[in-house]
């Protein structure tokens, strides 16, 4: 698929916040002692200005939402006589000791079983928070919480326990169901993530390091977050930290607005910067996991990447937008429907492809056997194709080796490149009318990641038939300007600038 996107120059990184490494936490007390937040209004004719306004009380919200907050813990059954995992590799461990009590492992009813007992034995794996969504005990929460548990303990804020069934999870979108036999549980009812507005008060509820019902608060920071995952998260500057995964985030209302699951990071810990997973995505696959258990997505059976301002400027189109097809899948629903690699796709059912990253989610949201009609640009020409969409499949990844290089290749050029004509065997393999394979790169080539074994199909939107073809072309370019190539390495086919002269 494509590179995720840069937000932070490393080393930040994402860290699901389940995970046992952290940093200390910022403290709340700065902001405790000064009771006025600060907002900008505009006079009529003047400049902005400042306006002081109090902060909001949470004690009412929290006093209402805080009962349906679970702590989540999982156990893991180990065998007795397997070498136990060394705690002074983590340089947190004497932390947690000290500080941060470690739920034991569940009594057996056959009485307490240690090593050379003869049965499996129950470690602590990790712990994690959720939130009630039914009166009857559904329970939403994060992949990465409950994924590999053999058991999972939900305790209540009244320090009810139960022992909780996996319904079903989603490691796409990390969201998982639990459900415990109760009734008349507390709740919390889903807002509507999308009415959500940077700089909005939030609140998130949840337990970091095993501190139960911990209540922290900020604001949304920004929406549409791409981290390279599967969702437009929810960045907020509110105070996550290990175990908070899986908890709600909570709008002025009460309502959720989403669940929280990671953060950036060089320490494990918070450093003002969390991510949350809409609500309204997660509640489509809590509809889904209800009611089958499993989450089932469309696929069209392409790889795609960004379109860059380069190639947008190259093909003509008025803007960078839209997702780039850089292969198409053999058998596929887009092969049927005449997409080729190259093609830019910059509509989906009449909804416009801002971010490559928009296409997956719109096409994993339609109903498998759904025709969609999709809008492309190849060539400079627009175009409007219908696809049948299919049922996702569990991904799959392709390898292709290299080939040798030709001896007979042509001489190094401008671009620093070294090419070869394609024989008619390999074309007819990779079922291509033309272009050409590179036996080396140098250069302004190199440098724009072309390597050996690549195939250029096209430059500057001018196919390529042959090798001739590609020298005649080649030497009309202009050297002082950027030259985007259409690229294949193995299934998939990438626009490439390469800029001379750099």
């Amino acid at each position: 698929m494509k590179q995720p996107i840069q937000l932070f120059a490393r080393p930040l990184v994402l860290v699901l916040l389940a995970s046992l490494f952290f940093g200390q936490a910022p403290s709340l007390a700065q902001t405790a002692q000064n009771p006025a937040g600060v907002a900008a209004s505009a006079g009529a004719s003047g400049p902005l200005s400042a306006v002081v306004r109090g902060l909001p009380d949470f004690a009412d919200l929290v006093e209402k939402v805080g009962p349906a907050v679970v702590n989540i813990r999982t156990i893991e059954k180990r065998d007795p006589n397997a070498a136990a995992r060394p705690e002074n590799e983590d340089p947190m461990a004497e932390f947690f000791r000290r500080f941060v009590p470690r739920p034991g492992p569940l009594p057996s009813p056959n009485g307490p079983r240690g090593r050379g007992g003869g049965g499996a034995e129950e470690v602590p794996r990790g712990v994690g928070s959720g939130f009630v969504i039914t009166a009857d005990g559904f329970i939403l929460t994060n992949h990465h919480v409950v994924s590999g548990a053999d058991e999972i303990i939900v305790t209540m804020t009244d320090r009810r326990e139960f022992k909780a069934k996996l319904i079903g999870s989603d490691e796409r979108t990390d969201v998982a169901l639990l459900k415990v036999e109760a009734s008349g549980l507390p709740r919390l009812s889903f807002g509507d993530s999308n009415k959500l507005r940077v700089g909005e008060w939030v609140v998130a509820i949840g337990s970091p390091f095993g501190l139960d019902s911990t209540v922290t608060a900020g604001i949304v920071s920004a929406k549409g977050r791409e981290t390279g995952e599967y969702l437009p998260f929810i960045q907020t500057d509110v105070a996550v930290n290990p175990g908070n995964s899986g908890g709600p985030l909570l709008n002025l209302r009460g309502e959720v607005v989403g669940i929280n699951s990671m953060i950036y990071s060089r320490t494990g810990g918070f450093m003002g910067i969390s991510f949350a997973i809409p609500i309204d995505e997660a509640q489509r696959v809590y509809e889904q996991l209800r009611s089958s258990g499993r989450v089932i997505r469309g696929r069209m059976g392409v790889g795609i990447a960004e379109v860059s301002k380069e190639v947008a400027e190259a093909l003509g189109l008025p803007k960078a937008a839209g997702a780039l097809v850089r292969n198409v899948e053999r058998g596929s629903p887009a092969e049927r429907a005449g997409l080729e690699a190259g093609d830019i796709i910059l509509r989906y059912e009449g909804k416009p492809i801002e971010r490559s990253s928009d296409l997956p989610r719109l096409v994993g949201g339609t109903k498998p056997g759904t025709k969609a009609n999709l809008g492309i640009w190849r060539k400079g020409v627009a175009k409007d194709l219908v696809v049948t969409v299919a049922e996702a499949e569990p991904d799959r990844t392709a390898k292709a080796s290299a080939p040798r290089a030709n001896p007979s290749a042509a001489p190094t050029n401008f671009l620093g490149l070294v090419v070869s004509d394609l024989s008619e065997e390999r074309r007819n393999q990779l079922r291509l009318r033309g272009g050409v394979q590179v036996d080396a790169a140098d250069g302004p080539a190199a440098r724009a990641g072309i390597q050996a074994g690549d195939l250029i199909l096209s430059i500057n939107n001018q196919d390529i038939v042959n090798l001739a073809q590609f020298n005649d072309l080649v030497a009309k370019l202009d050297r002082n300007r950027a030259v985007v190539a259409l690229v294949r390495r193995g299934d998939s086919a990438q626009f490439v600038p390469i800029r001379p002269g750099r």
